[in-house]
């Protein structure tokens, strides 16, 4: 069985595929109802905003994120994730842009659902 930092870095891997595949479903039920999340722009999102900006037709596409030298801190029901990430989208205007960011997400523990991403910021830009 895997331990606690496996089972979140797994978690976030998931919800990076959820983005990459476009599926609001799946992204949602990796998000905790009172999510909230802090773009590199300075956005800020709740889940429902988050979930429609990434996901939407018409928007901007994920094409791949990679998360890299991944640092997982869990105490209790709580885990901190910190590691520089590439995002590469193409937005709506078809444009491709690859861009390289410090991320920290906080994750806790939902007895249903597992690992539920609380709370998230990107940025600043590394590249």
């Amino acid at each position: 069985m895997a331990g606690d930092d496996d089972q979140v870095l797994a978690a976030a891997h998931a919800r990076a595929a959820a983005l990459v595949a476009g599926d609001a479903a799946a992204l949602r039920s990796l998000l905790h109802p009172d999510f909230s999340w802090v773009s590199h722009r300075g956005d800020a999102f709740d889940r429902d905003r988050y979930v429609a900006a990434n996901t939407a037709p018409g928007g901007l596409r994920w094409r791949a994120q990679i998360l890299e030298q991944a640092q997982v801190h869990v105490v209790g029901d709580t885990a901190v994730l910190r590691c520089t990430v590439t995002d590469v989208i193409t937005g709506a205007d078809g444009r491709e842009v690859r861009a390289r960011m410090w991320m920290t997400q906080a994750w806790t523990r939902d007895e249903t659902a597992g690992w539920v991403c609380l709370a998230g910021h990107a940025g600043p830009r590394l590249d």
